[in-house]
């Protein structure tokens, strides 16, 4: 009597989901926050499978340099040398057995029909050997052997804590700068790979944060968090007055609303509007002060995002599109300026797992000479007395500090206000005093944050 044929594994919902937000991200520089939740409502998957879903694509997201190492010792070659459709097969299927209680029987059977589909028969044969190898240690087992015979601290940590090496070095470097920050290094480290709660704000004058039935965050005085789920179902989500947004970029963008008392009249400028998140705060805000604001942004996609992060928003304001390096003509004045520079995002690894992967070294120097550009066409666009907020959603200094150093050396009459003595009027509760000079720096580990960094500039 013959055998019956063995059927294929059946690939769970949750695992395709995951497999096509990996691919987009390898093949389409995707945003996997962006991108999940698309597919997660169009796959209509029940809250555990979803909830599956997320773990699997984030955790494989914040991880994927500390499995390729693990892969390329499983499977004896170099990480370019295996298909990339097959490597993404083998990174999500190394998650699991890593780092999740999927039975290891079902990852591997599941990743070598994953394979199959993906990259044919050969492949599926590849990926068994490799995860079996995967599976005979234990992350901490792993992790002692890529290790071994390291005597470099960030090597260690790199390895440790899957973030790339310069990004540890960066980080190190920028904790030495804030005040007692020298020991932080391993528990931001830790605290990167966590996933965060949900920040979101209840826009001035629009929602309550009470009414949102969330928990209040401890810093922002306007801002809540919601432990997961769908933030549609939060109240007043729908409707726009209250908005997905970590409490950092809101404590960013009070601390240019509310470092003085708005007079009726002043006009407003976000220079890099976009998606919008701070565009309809500074707008809720001017809107109870008879400020008029006026939000711009590069990218017409982008733009309409703005517009629509406005529209729920009473009060003047008005989204134009181009280059915000236009304003340095100086043309148009304004008494306040938001400039949210684009930067290597570094400061927000919780939220977004995949970019401590897409950044390189060299991206910092080619976008320090964008920030510079866009920080002299701010200074250009401010009026006499008025209150310039430089952020960035990034610690690396030469981001930062060095940026604002350079712009005050350039612009006679620019001035650096005590930022962090500003938002500690503006906090509903302690702020760690974590700077040196005048700029606030944020942490996730020490403010329940993005690492947004805050200076606040008047030209005199």
């Amino acid at each position: 009597m013959s055998a019956r044929p063995t059927r294929p594994a059946t690939i769970s919902p949750a695992r395709r989901v995951a497999l096509e937000v990996l691919v987009a991200v390898r093949e389409r520089d995707a945003y996997a926050n962006l991108l999940l939740p698309v597919l997660l409502r169009r796959a209509g998957l029940p809250p555990a499978e979803a909830a599956f879903a997320t773990e699997l694509t984030y955790g494989t997201l914040r991880r994927l340099g500390h499995y390729d190492a693990v892969i390329s010792a499983a499977s004896g070659r170099e990480i370019p040398a295996i298909d990339p459709p097959l490597l993404d097969v083998l990174r999500l299927a190394a998650h699991q057995l890593l780092a999740t209680r999927t039975a290891a029987h079902a990852a591997v059977h599941q990743a070598v029909e994953q394979a199959r589909e993906a990259a044919g028969r050969g492949a599926a044969g590849f990926a068994n050997a490799v995860l079996r190898k995967v599976g005979e240690r234990d992350d901490a087992a792993w992790t002692a052997r890529l290790t071994a015979g390291l005597d470099d601290r960030i090597a260690v940590l790199a390895v440790e804590q899957a973030h790339p090496a310069w990004v540890v070095a960066e980080l190190e470097a920028a904790l030495a700068r804030t005040d007692g920050g020298d020991a932080d290094l391993a528990r931001l480290l830790e605290v990167d790979n966590v996933a965060a709660p949900v920040g979101l704000v209840a826009l001035p004058g629009l929602a309550d944060p009470a009414a949102t039935g969330l928990t209040r965050h401890p810093l922002s005085p306007i801002g809540v968090e919601s432990p997961g789920g769908d933030p549609g179902d939060v109240p007043g989500v729908r409707a726009g007055s209250v908005r997905v947004q970590d409490p950092g970029s809101q404590l960013a963008a009070l601390a240019l609303t509310r470092a003085r008392p708005i007079v009726p009249g002043e006009r407003w400028l976000d220079l890099c509007a976009g998606p919008g998140g701070k565009a309809a705060l500074l707008a809720a805000e001017g809107a109870a002060g008879g400020a008029a604001l006026t939000a711009n942004e590069l990218l017409p996609a982008r733009a309409r995002l703005v517009e629509r992060a406005l529209a729920a928003v009473p009060g003047e304001h008005t989204v134009v599109i181009g280059d915000g390096a236009r304003f340095a003509t100086g043309e148009d004045r304004f008494d306040r300026v938001l400039l949210d520079a684009p930067c290597t995002g570094l400061g927000a690894l919780r939220r977004r797992p995949e970019a401590r992967w897409r950044k390189q070294p060299e991206d910092i120097a080619e976008l320090a000479a964008t920030q510079t550009r866009l920080l002299d066409a701010a200074v250009a666009a401010l009026a006499s007395g008025g209150l310039l907020a430089y952020v960035t959603c990034s610690p690396v200094t030469a981001e930062t500090e060095d940026r604002v150093a350079d712009a005050l050396d350039r612009h006679p009459g620019l001035e650096a206000l005590d930022t962090t003595a500003v938002l500690a009027g503006v906090t509903t509760g302690p702020l760690v005093r974590a700077r040196r000079g005048t700029a606030t720096q944020l942490w996730p580990h020490r403010h329940a944050t993005d690492a947004m960094f805050v200076q606040l500039l008047t030209r005199s």
